[in-house]
């Protein structure tokens, strides 16, 4: 059974250089190289990243108290749920928590399961939160499921 596994409250001050001493540092020998170009994402880690952004969005506004628990029912695995309530009673109600950026791995070669890297905003702070999805067999077909969670 999965569940979610809180990370500690962690954030190092913020370090701040006078523009005068701050540098780029450049390869010696001429011009800068462009940068590579960015990777062709496959049709299965399109669709995991799609369900992805969804699911995690729909997690933060149940965290925020914008949705209810029970419309997570469909998109995480048994006990998924269950094991947000902590985390739901636990928040405070400061600021709406807004997905910023997404990062998807596929794990194997048939595109079946993905881990997801993603960070959130909540007022003027910085968060993390993982997930890893799978394809899961229904009744009706191949579906997209979270199977593990990680807020930070």
């Amino acid at each position: 059974m999965s569940c979610v596994v809180p990370v500690v409250d962690y954030e190092p001050t913020v370090l701040r250089a006078a523009p005068e001493r701050v540098r780029l540092l450049r390869p010696r020998g001429g011009s800068v190289p462009p940068p590579p170009p960015p990777p062709v994402e496959s049709g299965p880690v399109r669709a995991a990243a799609g369900f992805a952004d969804a699911a995690l969005r729909r997690v933060l506004e149940v965290l925020d108290r914008r949705r209810s628990l029970a419309q997570l029912r469909p998109l995480l695995a048994a006990g998924l749920v269950d094991s947000l309530l902590p985390a739901v009673a636990h928040h405070e109600g400061h600021g709406t928590a807004r997905l910023r950026r997404l990062r998807v791995q596929p794990v194997g070669t048939d595109g079946s399961v993905a881990e997801v890297a993603a960070i959130y905003s909540r007022d003027d702070r910085t968060h993390a939160i993982a997930c890893r999805v799978e394809q899961v067999a229904t009744p009706t077909g191949l579906r997209w499921q979270v199977v593990a969670l990680h807020l930070g």
